[in-house]
């Protein structure tokens, strides 16, 4: 068990928190899996560059992250008053979400199961 006042271990874990400006889409109605081709693409790159990547991509998944990253950038200027020159995706990462579980129906009274996946996308950016 940890020691110390309850508001002094609040007080050390806010302490720990990462600072860089973020942002997070929970549920968004995409698998894991062809999300993190449009996160790969864009790993590591300055957000111009980003950008212009997500603009031309064809696939899906790229409308939802660009919204995703403009919203970080706007976290940035707002929140932490970053200059946009400087930004560079730092993070982006997709994790499992909730499964839709659907019934399709099939011949001879049988039925198979279509699984509609989802997952929590994140991009976090940092300053050169």
């Amino acid at each position: 068990m940890a020691k110390g006042h309850r508001s002094q271990i609040k007080r050390e874990r806010n302490a720990n928190k990462d600072t860089r400006p973020s942002a997070k889409l929970s549920y968004a109605r995409v698998s894991v899996q062809k999300a993190c081709f449009v996160l790969d693409a864009i790993r590591g790159k300055d957000v111009e560059t980003a950008l212009a990547i997500l603009e031309y991509n064809p696939r899906y998944a790229s409308s939802i992250i660009k919204k995703l990253l403009e919203s970080a950038i706007a976290n940035a200027e707002n929140n932490n008053g970053m200059n946009v020159e400087n930004l560079y995706v730092a993070e982006c990462y997709a994790n499992k979400g909730p499964t839709m579980k659907r019934v399709r129906p099939r011949a001879q009274g049988r039925a198979y199961r279509i699984e509609k996946r989802m997952s929590h996308i994140t991009v976090v950016l940092d300053e050169r």
